[in-house]
């Protein structure tokens, strides 16, 4: 979505009231209906807002959305021959984010919005705190980068958080259905360009940091500061959960004005902590201690104890369950719905989904950083199996440090996890133009694995890469799906393997883990 469809009709004069005007051209105080940022989307009485992007320029399409019926243009630089008035600012991206709060009357205001970061686990996460609140019978609102929910309709995510007027619009339609609570994901990206600056969290959490996106800040310091700029910019009265066992999260404890409540696995100094944590079957059970008294909602949390128990696989889970849990406690969300909650959650799709489990274990995981692989990798040592077997997507266009991070990952648990060889693939067939593998990625992919030892065979397809893993394996292994948007489809074919050599499995049981996915499941079953 890139234009606004509240229906709201505003002055000019009222909405520019909310960002710092420079000058402006062709002043006329009129009315506005709508606001946009691409061209294509105007109808007439838009407000146009050119932004300056990373490939284009939104200045250049300026005659194109007057010639469809803007009635004014916000921009960075002067358009000569344009008629309608120009009103020149700063910067055009934080703008469109100022004027969509307030042309939607700050819709964020009207609900209790949840804010989750974090390299690793934020979608599971963001699941986990809406399935504790809507079975606290909450009316709740979701932002993933799998789906967007409002209410009870929901749609497939375009953006891992929406560009700023499409967040305001989500939450304005949001704020119509009386919904109270919203969660949602919040990306580097997004808090890098200006996406989520009008949005008003009430809770934020950053879980960890490891690297990613480097390309896109520039260096992993960028990066730590832009992911670490949602707790530092958290106000009084607000909430942030940090995480002791992550440097980069503890660091921030002293660096907000928020109210912090501090966790840890491994270091159990704070304020709650994870006890007597058992991952025998990869499915965790664990005691959530809370070692500190602290107050919300008008209730006081005493130090006390209590079991948490998943049906989900993965050690990154303790993490994300243990966010989901304080936030629960944070919204006043009895325990035991909490602990109900954490159990019959089913999890995500791609992290770390069990998607068959019979003679072989199938695990499909969108691991797509160094970190990312070494939590995926690090629960299997806590399993029982006869082989290991790794299918891995290289990522595409993401920059050969990320690529030689994730071969590093991969590196160094292989001889542990005693994987003999890892299959590669580039799914050249199964990926957007933007996600296509450069030869300067597979190249350093390839290289790092050599230079470790470790044994690779490299499919320029998804599906043949399926094929030759699946000609070997044996009853009792577990086959991992790893990667990105490479690896979208991988379950549909692996699953049509399983159904090949075993005919007596009903197939509509075999396909439904992906009944319901959005990833990799236009085409249906294969």
């Amino acid at each position: 979505m890139e234009k606004s469809t509240g229906k709201r009709i505003i002055k000019l004069s009222e909405l520019l009231a909310a960002v710092k005007v420079i000058d402006s051209r062709n002043s006329k105080d009129i009315y506005i209906t709508g606001i946009a940022y691409n061209s294509n989307q105007v109808i007439p009485g838009d407000l146009f807002v050119a932004i300056k992007g990373y490939k284009t320029d939104g200045h250049s399409y300026i005659p194109t959305a007057v010639e469809n019926g803007a009635a004014a243009v916000i921009v960075e630089d002067y358009r000569e021959g344009i008629a309608v008035p120009q009103v020149r600012v700063g910067n055009s991206r934080q703008a469109l984010s100022a004027l969509s709060d307030k042309y939607y009357g700050h819709p964020s205001l009207k609900m209790k919005a949840i804010g989750i970061t974090a390299t690793k686990g934020k979608t599971t996460t963001a699941y986990m705190i809406n399935e504790i609140l809507e079975n606290h019978s909450l009316k709740t609102g979701l932002i993933s980068t799998v789906i967007v929910k409002i209410g009870d309709q929901r749609r497939p995510a375009d953006l891992t958080t929406p560009e700023s007027l499409d967040l305001q619009h989500y939450f304005y339609l949001m704020s119509e259905q009386k919904i109270s609570h919203v969660i949602m994901e919040v990306s580097s990206s997004a808090l890098e360009l200006s996406r989520a600056e009008h949005a008003d969290f009430d809770i934020v959490s950053l879980i960890n940091i490891s690297r990613d996106h480097i390309d896109l800040h520039g260096s992993f310091e960028k990066y730590v500061e832009v992911k670490s700029s949602l707790i530092k910019k958290a106000g009084p009265g607000k909430w942030a959960i940090l995480n002791l066992d992550d440097p980069y999260s503890a660091k921030l404890v002293n660096e907000t004005r928020a109210r912090v409540l501090t966790f840890g696995l491994k270091n159990r100094s704070g304020d709650i902590s994870c006890n007597n944590l058992d991952l025998s079957t990869g499915r965790p059970n664990f005691i959530l201690e809370i070692n500190r008294s602290f107050v919300a909602e008008g209730k006081e949390y005493k130090p006390a104890a209590f079991n948490i128990e998943l049906s989900i696989m993965g050690y990154q889970t303790v993490y994300n369950a243990m966010v989901a849990a304080i936030t629960g406690l944070l919204c006043g969300v009895p325990v035991h719905t909490i602990q109900e909650s954490l159990k019959s959650f089913k999890g995500v799709e791609r992290r770390f989904e069990v998607i068959f489990e019979d003679h072989l274990t199938i695990i499909d995981d969108h691991c797509d950083t160094g970190e990312n692989v070494h939590v995926t990798l690090k629960t299997l040592q806590y399993m029982k199996y006869n082989n290991l077997r790794l299918i891995y997507s290289i990522r595409g266009s993401r920059g050969p440090t990320v690529n030689r991070d994730n071969a590093e990952a991969i590196a160094w648990w292989a001889p542990r996890l005693g994987m003999k060889e890892v299959v590669v693939t580039l799914s050249n067939s199964h990926v957007s133009d933007k996600d296509q593998v450069t030869d300067e990625e597979k190249t350093v992919f390839e290289e790092t694995l050599c230079k470790a030892g470790v044994k690779m065979k490299l499919f320029k397809e998804l599906p043949d890469a399926i094929s030759y893993a699946f000609s070997a394996v044996e009853p009792g292994d577990i086959v991992v799906l790893g990667g990105s948007q490479g690896m979208d489809y991988g379950a549909r074919f692996a699953l049509e393997k399983v159904s090949q050599s075993r005919p007596d499995i009903d197939r509509d049981q075999l396909f439904k883990p992906l009944k319901n996915r959005v990833a990799g499941n236009e085409g249906g079953e294969p």
